[in-house]
């Protein structure tokens, strides 16, 4: 059980958050195929050097034995001990427009007290929107734009964005909970769930994160400078390329995905994808694959996460 004790304290040299700006949300925690959502923490927390505002109890929310903090062995001592991070932002855009920023580790404890305190944050500082990022593998080609499915309150979102509008149970993350108070308490929301190829799931796939960034921009006018992660994705794709090049079973499986692909975009009614690399083929053959994903896993699996 974790200790007892609040959950978040806050910063004594933030700086002022002014009102109205949007609220982004990235936490890693039951998926995160392609890393979608751990590269874009890196790139937030590296490029736009955000200025944390709350920071949260790792003590108090956080398993470590699921997800362990890692510290450097250097010779005969040890040192860098670096705990997991969960923290409330002030960050700006590549525009210097400013945004708030919550980026972190999902929480394994005390999600309904974390909802309620983030929902109390949010309207302190008077927030506009709230827009959350993360990623599911399914049977989609690399080879085509990375699909969404959107939910939320902000119609037009959905309706200019979700590829595929499945009716089905999912186990929740701590980010559809928040999505629901924060929804409930009257502010206009949405979620983007990337749909990654499932044969790159398990890897870092730059591609993933370039998606997860244009779905931010879509959703609250932001802009992200993304060169250096585009370079990252020319290099991997050309490697997976030539890799299915070389193998005839890889080829055929590509293959079969791009015309699955192709068909169920050219009889679908739903929207289209933002600028992303992948999408769908049927519907019942996806909600199928994602029942099949869920089963599979095992119990631990939902605990993986790096930051």
């Amino acid at each position: 059980m974790p200790l007892s004790g609040p959950l978040y304290e806050l910063v004594a040299s933030a700086p002022p958050v002014p009102p109205g700006l949007p609220l982004v949300i990235a936490l890693t925690g039951f998926t995160d195929a392609g890393s979608a959502v751990s590269r874009m923490i890196e790139h937030f927390r590296d490029d736009l050097d955000p200025s944390p505002v709350v920071a949260f109890s790792a003590d108090v929310l956080l398993d470590y034995r699921a997800r362990r903090p890692s510290i450097t062995f250097d010779g005969d001592h040890l040192l860098d001990y670096r705990p997991q991070r969960l923290e409330l932002s002030l960050a700006h855009d590549a525009l210097g427009q400013p945004f708030v920023l919550l980026a972190g580790y999902e929480p394994d404890f005390a999600w309904e007290a974390f909802a309620e305190t983030i929902v109390g944050l949010a309207e302190g500082l008077q927030v506009s929107t709230a827009t959350w990022v993360h990623s599911i593998p399914m049977p989609v080609p690399h080879t085509r734009p990375i699909g969404t499915t959107v939910s939320g309150t902000r119609s037009e979102l959905t309706q200019a964005h979700s590829v595929w509008k499945p009716h089905t149970q999912v186990p929740a993350t701590v980010g559809h909970l928040l999505e629901l108070r924060l929804a409930a308490s009257g502010l206009p929301t949405a979620g983007f769930v990337l749909l990654v190829p499932h044969y790159l799931g398990d890897t870092e796939f730059p591609a993933a994160a370039l998606a997860g960034l244009d779905s931010i921009s879509v959703a609250t006018g932001l802009v992200f400078d993304a060169d250096t992660i585009r370079e990252e994705n020319r290099d991997y794709v050309a490697k997976v390329d030539d890799q299915v090049e070389h193998n005839d079973e890889l080829t055929t499986m590509l293959h079969t995905l791009e015309e699955r692909y192709d068909s169920y975009m050219a009889g679908s009614t739903h929207a289209q994808p933002i600028i992303h690399t992948g999408d769908l083929p049927s519907a019942d053959e996806l909600a199928a694959e994602l029942e099949r994903f869920l089963a599979d896993r095992r119990p631990d699996d939902d605990k993986r996460g790096r930051r």
